[in-house]
């Protein structure tokens, strides 16, 4: 028999999810985002230049950074700025800004860079996926703006962007963990999915053996009707 989730929900529901637009008011965009007890404060910063390996290409460009203050976390982690930035950082930034990039043809941008800063102000569980969710709703704040201040013509279309985690645990498959969960799962998954139901990107790690593909099949479909329920609440 399984034992309860620890916010006794069921295995199919996400945790409370709250948006509070403007958090940063000097930021083009800005969005607290929290997940449970996972806040992450998404920011766009909009640029008027690209990057070098951009100029001349009548494009503009969206990128990433991502952060964790020292007491997010259950003990107290090291400022990148003093100890350097780590793997698991660079992973997770590239990884919010491929997810932005499938947001908006680059090429109706002009010639700007926006560039999105995501911070961890707490930490439980699927902090990547709260900061992709959140950054997305950031960069259309950030967009509606260019355009009220003329630095754009017009709105460009945009696909939303969304993720959010699901994995086994105790042999069950579970939307949505939180670190108690995450740090005893058989298996981890970060799903990115686009708005009209198509995958972004996926990643699944087997953390004691491996898993089968139904079961892999029973999480994508967890992760799938989580993710329409934050596109229905959100965009």
């Amino acid at each position: 028999m399984h034992s309860e989730r620890s916010d006794n929900r069921a295995a199919d529901s996400l945790r409370p999810l709250k948006v509070e637009y403007g958090f940063q008011p000097h930021a083009e965009g800005s969005v607290l985002i929290s997940m449970g007890a996972t806040q992450v404060l998404c920011a766009v910063s909009v640029e008027d230049r690209v990057p070098p390996f951009l100029v001349g290409k009548e494009q503009g460009w969206i990128t990433a950074e991502y952060g964790m203050l020292p007491r997010a976390t259950h003990s107290r982690g090291r400022r990148e700025a003093v100890s350097g930035i780590g793997g698991r950082t660079y992973e997770i930034q590239r990884l919010i800004g491929r997810s932005l990039r499938m947001m908006v043809d680059l090429r109706q941008l002009g010639r700007h860079t926006l560039r999105v800063d995501c911070d961890v102000l707490n930490a439980d569980g699927g902090t990547r996926c709260a900061s992709i969710t959140g950054a997305a709703l950031a960069l259309r704040a950030a967009l509606t703006a260019m355009v009220a201040e003329q630095k754009l013509a017009a709105m460009p279309a945009l696909l939303p962007v969304a993720a959010v985690s699901a994995g086994i645990v105790e042999g069950r498959p579970i939307l949505d963990l939180d670190y108690s969960e995450d740090s005893t799962a058989e298996v981890d998954a970060n799903f990115v999915m686009a708005g009209d139901g198509r995958w972004i990107e996926v990643q699944s790690t087997a953390e004691g053996a491996p898993f089968a593909p139904e079961q892999f099949s029973a999480l994508a479909a967890l992760a799938a009707t989580g993710l329409k329920e934050i596109f229905a609440r959100l965009w």
